[in-house]
């Protein structure tokens, strides 16, 4: 059977050309019917009255946040600020992405180097805030926060003098959106530009930053802050964003889940209320004298306004009748079904499962809660190695790095560095802890990458587990989780470990 042709109309166009131009007007209408012919390749691509009224453009991400971005950060601030669901998907998305803090351990040939930039590190991150509010992590976590919920945050770096008395000249300030300059929009002599406050040499190459020094929506007597944008070197600024487009700054997280919130929040206002009024109307009598007939008491404020309240077993008078009959709630069955499905939709569109979201265990089992939560840990995961660690922390621990150098406690300025984002609750300990042993016993994993994966310091673990064990054998002390003493099995190990000489360095 053969496909019915495009249903392309001879236009008015068409009509003129074949007048004067039968030949040309043939060809340009086959050429229209070619290309309706390629449109039905996607059905999503037709058009016709399934698709009326689907207005999709072809502007560039930038464009588009350009327009839209301002207004998608208010409304995002304020649903966190007032919704209980958009708070706890935001809450949950820091929780597991940052934790306890994504911590650097140092990576270079040199031991004892590591060991010199390890300790400098601990020693700076304390007082790593700029503000003095909180350390690296909460920064961290904060960046992260602004990042979901305001789709960008900025960090800004802030040498300081040797008088301060940090481990390393150098504290981060954060700034959120609203701070950089997103009208600022200029060609520039060598070939460059700045788009939406972000100013790129002649390459594309970011370059600098124009930015508010106060936050233009700030409380601060307006004879006191400062309007214009001041240029701030690309070189001392981290721009944490997630790149789902070709794009130069970020949207927030939530905003395909932002109108289903919003009505969801005004569906359950509204069946609050009239509830409320179902519940306080309790009949009609008809049939009351002129000065009877109300709907609801009616009282005056002090302003003298009339106002009719409902109360609990309220009974309202009508004229012209002689009867009574009693109000009959509505049935609310299908409300929790309906609610359940408006709250799967909203999680979806934060990328946080449902049951995070909202607590609700009802559903799941234990094989169904692992593979939910297998794939929300490999969406964090992703977010922490392609987005965070490389757009954030990274920068700030080649900033530290920097500094420290430029004040002579450090040999050099860059130092490799391998990162440890914290690690997810086990479900199910033993099983895991088990397949753990068995990857270190394989080769396919080194146990100081199993105890980095645990948030935990390799060098300051086994350093630990010496010291411990040299108390140990002072008191004569064994213990079943001693493995030099006892094995796997809880027997005693046939050679004891504390009689073997000692490695030498060549081994």
């Amino acid at each position: 059977m053969k496909p019915s042709p495009p249903d392309v109309p001879w236009g008015v166009i068409d009509r003129i050309v074949a007048t004067v131009a039968p030949r040309t007007a043939a060809r340009r209408y086959a050429a229209r019917v070619a290309i309706a012919n390629l449109r039905r390749g996607y059905d999503a691509a037709a058009r016709g009255r399934g698709t009326d009224g689907w207005r999709a453009g072809s502007t560039a991400a930038d464009a588009e946040i350009a327009v839209a971005g301002g207004a998608l950060r208010d409304r995002m601030r304020d649903l966190v600020r007032n919704d209980p669901l958009a708070a706890k998907a935001v809450q949950v998305l820091v929780s597991n992405i940052v934790g306890t803090g994504i911590r650097p351990r140092a990576a270079a040939a040199d031991p004892a180097l590591n060991k010199l930039a390890d300790d400098l590190w601990k020693r700076w991150a304390p007082r790593a805030d700029a503000d003095g509010h909180t350390d690296f992590h909460g920064l961290t976590a904060l960046a992260v926060r602004e990042m979901i919920e305001g789709g960008e945050v900025f960090a800004l770096r802030h040498r300081r003098r040797a008088s301060d008395r940090l481990a390393a000249p150098v504290q981060i300030q954060l700034n959120e959106a609203d701070h950089l300059d997103g009208a600022k929009f200029d060609n520039r002599p060598d070939g460059g530009r700045i788009v939406q406050g972000i100013e790129y040499d002649a390459l594309g190459r970011r370059r600098g930053y124009w930015m508010f020094p106060d936050h233009p929506g700030d409380a601060m007597p307006v004879f006191g802050r400062r309007f214009e944008s001041l240029r701030v070197g690309a070189d001392g600024v981290a721009h944490l964003f997630e790149r789902q487009r070709v794009q130069n700054r970020g949207v927030p997280w939530g905003v395909p889940a932002m109108r289903a919130l919003r009505e969801l929040g005004d569906w359950q206002t509204a069946e609050l209320v009239r509830k409320k009024i179902e519940a306080s109307m309790v009949g009609f009598v008809f049939g009351a004298d002129e000065d009877q007939q109300s709907m609801a008491p009616v009282v005056q404020d002090a302003d003298g306004n009339r106002i009719e309240q409902f109360e609990p077993g309220l009974i309202g008078y009508v004229r012209n009748g002689k009867d009574i009959k009693f109000s009959t709630p509505a049935s609310t069955s299908g409300i929790y079904e309906w609610n359940q499905v408006q709250q799967h939709i909203i999680s979806a569109g934060f990328r946080v499962p449902y049951e995070l979201m909202t607590g609700d265990l009802s559903q799941v089992n234990f094989a169904s809660s692992r593979v939910g939560l297998h794939e929300f840990r490999r969406m964090v995961e992703a977010v922490q190695w392609q987005v965070v660690i490389p757009m954030f922390c990274q920068r700030i621990w080649d900033w530290v790095m920097e500094a420290a150098w430029t004040a002579g406690a450090l040999p050099q300025p860059e130092i490799a560095v391998e990162w440890a984002p914290p690690r997810f609750e086990s479900v199910n300990p033993l099983q895991d802890v088990t397949a753990d042993l068995m990857e270190v016993r394989a080769g396919f994993s080194t146990p100081a990458q199993q105890i980095a994966r645990r948030g935990y310091d390799p060098r300051e673990v086994v350093e630990e587990w010496q010291k411990y064990a040299a108390l140990f054998d002072q008191l004569g002390l064994i213990f079943d989780a001693d493995p030099r003493r006892v094995s796997r099995a809880g027997l005693a190990q046939a050679v004891d470990a504390t009689d073997r000489d000692p490695p030498t360095e060549e081994q």
